[in-house]
């Protein structure tokens, strides 16, 4: 068995400075607007970059997985709740995928 503890150390300590610098180096409130805005959209972004590619690979065609995405896009945009973009763009997969099965043969 290998000797794991160095690891898990070393991830403990990386997972502990990144919650403890920011509280001790940010003494006060931050005010500029730019770094605001900045920190706003950081989940969105972050959330962005994991489910984009999980979109695009989770299906057998890439073909079905755009339409997919389009739907949703669509959806969302005319400002619809999320249990139907989700309905929706599942919903379109799901034929998408099917007629491509049939015109494959």
């Amino acid at each position: 068995m290998e000797n794991y503890w160095p690891y898990v150390i070393v991830m403990a300590a990386v997972t502990y400075l990144v919650r403890v610098v920011p509280l001790t180096v940010m003494r006060r409130e931050i005010t500029n607007d730019y770094i605001l805005s900045f920190l706003y959209y950081v989940p969105y972004a972050c959330l962005a970059a994991m489910v984009f590619p999980a979109i695009l690979y989770s299906t057998d065609w890439m073909i079905s997985a755009a339409l997919g995405l389009a739907a949703a896009l669509v959806t969302a945009y005319f400002e619809r709740s999320m249990f139907t973009v989700a309905l929706v763009s599942c919903g379109t997969v799901f034929v998408a995928e099917r007629v491509l099965e049939a015109a494959a043969g």
